[in-house]
Parts: structure tokens; sequence; C-alpha cells
């Protein structure tokens, strides 16, 4: 049974995120099923640090916006959920292609959700994992 409790429309997600962090970084909502929400993100000059590598905090950025996105798809309409923690073990380097992340949630409340995200290179290897925090506000 589906966790969402709003339509998921990637097409919509994706307009959304036009002219913001995620779009400057490349990043991109790609699919979803029941329980959980995937999307991409490019390794290349956009993302990588000065040695040549993925940056960790590109990599944290995919993991907040499939979070939050996934979140706040779950959450009751009119509520707006917001990251206020987030915590990731860097576990693979990458030097090129495409990262793809998968948010489940661990934990889906009125006030607090929690969500794992796991993020694999383009040979399904783990490079990242990492827990998000949200806040869901209700409406005023």
């Amino acid at each position: 049974m589906p966790i969402w409790k709003r339509p998921v429309d990637l097409d919509a997600v994706n307009q959304a995120n036009r002219n913001t962090l995620m779009d400057a970084l490349g990043i991109r909502v790609t699919a979803v099923d029941d329980d959980a929400l995937y999307g991409t993100l490019p390794v290349d000059e956009r993302t990588r640090q000065p040695f040549g590598f993925l940056h960790g905090g590109a990599s944290v950025a995919l993991a907040e916006t499939l979070g939050s996105i996934a979140a706040n798809l779950a959450a009751d309409p009119g509520c707006v959920c917001m990251g206020v923690e987030v915590n990731a073990n860097h576990l693979k380097a990458v030097r090129s292609g495409v990262v793809t992340g998968c948010a489940r949630p661990q934990q889906i409340g009125r006030s607090i959700q929690v969500w794992d995200v796991r993020l694999e290179n383009e040979r399904q290897e783990r490079v990242c994992v990492a827990r998000l925090t949200i806040a869901v506000r209700e409406p005023r």
C-alpha cells in the first residue's frame, strides 16, 4: 500500500526544483514506488571536489533533497516538511558517472519523520548512507 498522501507527479516535482540548488547540481527525481523515492546526481564539474571525487556535500544535497521531497509527499496535505538534521557516511569514492539515491521512511509521524537514503554508483555499489530527520509543520 502506498505511503504517499499527495499525488506524485515527477514532472511537477522536477519543475518545482528549477532555479534552485537542485537544478544547479543537476539533481533529478526519477522514480517512485509504493514506499520509496528515487533520484540522480551527475558526478561532473558541478559536483566534484578539487581532488576529482564526488564532493560529500553534493551527496548530502541529494540525500536531503530526496528525503525532504518524500517527506512532503507522505505528509498530510497542507503540512510543510523541512529537514532538521542530516547525518551521512561516505563509503566509496566516485570520479564520474551518475549516483542514484533511494529514500525510504523509517518513521512517518505527525510531527517528525525519519528517512534513510542510500546512494549507489552505476555498479550498484553503495557510496553513501544518510539519515534525515524531518520536522512536519501543520498548516496555521
